[in-house]
């Protein structure tokens, strides 16, 4: 195994092991370099640009065009929890949010209707989960997806109060019948106003959470996705991937990660088989702190139990992952303009996403 690798499972299992335990923060970098870290900070949050107005409200049923007109199906029910980036801030329309787009997909593979039930909150740290968890629940999702993980690294979250906050809501779903896919924490050292040295941290701490977050939630029997690829080195060579802020994703970005995400989705909920799964470039299984470190560094990567039955185990099941195109959207909020009037037959808990922070408009 490669050092930095090495390195990075041993850190993640530290801090997963801490967080199981109920134990406190795990300093991950020397004192020394602190006040050039504070100092670093503030300059990029500075040069990071501000984006008007609340993101387009996405909640609502998809994917009419794709159910069976002969088969009387109630709609699969898809809830999105977390940070901005699971709400989509960036983007102007609905159809262009993460939720829709993997809604829509959803449905194009089910051949049936799905509704979008997005409780995430621009700005939400972990600590935020359990509150989202509870608005999810209620409207009995089926699968659920979480993104979190970017505003406990720039806001400085214990570590490993993060990774068990996440562990928990992983396992309240998990209990409430619902499949769990989580996106862990994207590389933020590839944003353009970050500049060295607090990039290389940046980089560094944000892959050795998403490890953590992966052991955590795995072990709760929830599968996770690496969304490295989400601020990672496709996003550096590709300025269009960011919105004008330089921060968030843009529409391409947020398609980009929705076609890296929504194969581990159809796998939750068995839309095919995965002896013959089409999907899979490769896999392999690994001790569970490689598996996770693995993930961290390579964008796209699934990792789930491979215990029978799923849960905790020292061994985990890592699969490489071919993207699926994503179909047009079609149905539902998505396909009305972004001054549209919001739609009267969404649930309750889409009123969520109006809760946008707006004391740190930088927060994701």
């Amino acid at each position: 195994m490669p050092g930095a690798q090495y390195s990075r499972a041993r850190v993640a299992r530290r801090i997963a092991t801490a967080a199981a335990y109920g134990g406190g923060g795990l300093g991950l970098l020397g004192v020394g370099v602190a006040g050039l870290l504070i100092t670093e900070s503030r300059l990029a949050i500075r040069a990071v640009g501000l984006l008007d107005g609340d993101p387009p409200r996405s909640d609502g049923e998809y994917g009419e065009g794709f159910a069976d007109p002969g088969v009387d199906q109630e709609p699969l029910v898809l809830a999105f929890l977390g940070d901005s980036t699971a709400v989509g801030l960036g983007v102007r329309r609905a159809r262009e949010t993460p939720g829709a787009l993997l809604a829509a997909g959803l449905a194009s593979v089910a051949e049936r209707r799905v509704r979008l039930v997005n409780v995430a909150v621009s700005g939400a740290r972990s600590d935020d989960l359990a509150r989202q968890v509870r608005l999810a629940v209620a409207a009995r999702p089926a699968l659920a997806v979480i993104m979190i993980g970017a505003n406990d690294v720039t806001r400085h979250s214990p570590f490993t109060q993060a990774v068990r906050q996440l562990g928990e809501a992983v396992r309240t779903l998990r209990g409430a019948g619902c499949e769990v896919v989580v996106g862990t924490c994207p590389d933020l050292g590839t944003i353009k106003p970050v500049r060295p040295p607090l990039r290389w941290v940046v980089r560094r701490v944000s892959r050795q959470l998403a490890a953590a977050q992966t052991i955590a939630v795995v072990e709760a029997d929830g599968r996770t996705v690496s969304l490295g690829s989400l601020l990672g080195p496709e996003f550096a060579a590709r300025p269009e991937m960011f919105a004008s802020d330089r921060f968030h994703p843009s529409a391409q970005g947020y398609a980009t990660a929705a076609m890296a995400v929504l194969p581990s989705l159809c796998a939750a909920l068995g839309l095919w088989p995965e002896a013959v799964e089409p999907a899979v470039r490769r896999e392999e299984v690994l001790p569970m702190a490689v598996a996770a470190a693995t993930a961290a560094g390579q964008s796209g990567t699934e990792v789930a139990s491979a215990a029978p039955g799923g849960g905790a185990g020292r061994w985990a099941l890592v699969k490489h992952r071919l993207r699926l195109a994503l179909p047009a959207v079609a149905g539902g909020p998505a396909a009305e303009d972004p001054a549209a009037p919001e739609d009267p037959g969404a649930p309750p808990a889409a009123s969520a996403n109006s809760h946008a922070t707006t004391g740190d408009a930088r927060s994701t």
